[in-house]
């Protein structure tokens, strides 16, 4: 915000962090839980070892827990005065 940038930029840059981390995190964790589904088979009851819907509820529950626990760093890039910002660094 010293040099300019909106809070709209500031806010959309740290979610955008955070939510990064959490598509590479999905990804690698969709992947391996696909793999690993023949091996659970035998603990799942009543559901495919594939199901579309397992996969994407819980895909989306992580993203709104990434989602929300981004958000206190994000107001708290947001609530630094400047001033002080620049004499930090």
């Amino acid at each position: 915000m010293a040099l300019g940038a909106q809070r709209g930029h500031i806010l959309a840059a740290v979610l955008g962090q955070g939510l990064a981390v959490t598509a590479a995190g999905l990804a690698i964790g969709v992947a391996a839980g696909l793999a690993l589904t023949r091996l659970m088979q035998a603990l799942l009851y009543e559901v495919a070892p594939s199901d579309p819907t397992s996969f994407v509820s819980a895909a989306a529950c992580l993203v709104v827990v990434a989602l929300i626990a981004c958000l206190g760093p994000a107001a708290r890039a947001l609530r630094v005065q400047p001033v002080t910002a620049l004499r930090y660094e």
